[in-house]
């Protein structure tokens, strides 16, 4: 009964450390991207390309802003597509754009 006892509790810590581990290393750590058409996204005005900005309802945009640039973006330099504090969770293109937009330091 011990043993029987002990090899679920090993099986089952064995099996979390893989899935932390597998989630570290894998696209679930990544997160989904952001979808232009969900409610947050759209209240500001994000694009996956940052060329087709609505340059009348958001005239702060000027050519060469994009996701990439921004503050904000916490993916590295070269990447495709990172994360973004704004969209909890959820990755942007990197040469995205939103209306919170704010140049990186």
């Amino acid at each position: 009964m011990t043993n029987r006892r002990e090899f679920f509790v090993q099986l089952s810590m064995g099996s979390a450390a893989l899935a932390g581990f597998a989630m570290s290393k894998g696209a679930l750590a990544q997160g989904a991207m952001v979808a232009e058409s969900d409610a947050q996204p759209s209240a500001v005005g994000y694009k996956t390309d940052g060329s087709r900005a609505d340059k009348v309802k958001f005239p702060r945009y000027a050519a060469g802003q994009q996701c990439s640039t921004c503050a904000l973006y916490q993916g590295k330099y070269g990447d495709v597509s990172g994360p973004c504090p704004l969209f909890a969770g959820k990755q942007v293109q990197a040469r995205g754009w939103c209306s919170v937009w704010s140049k990186k330091a």
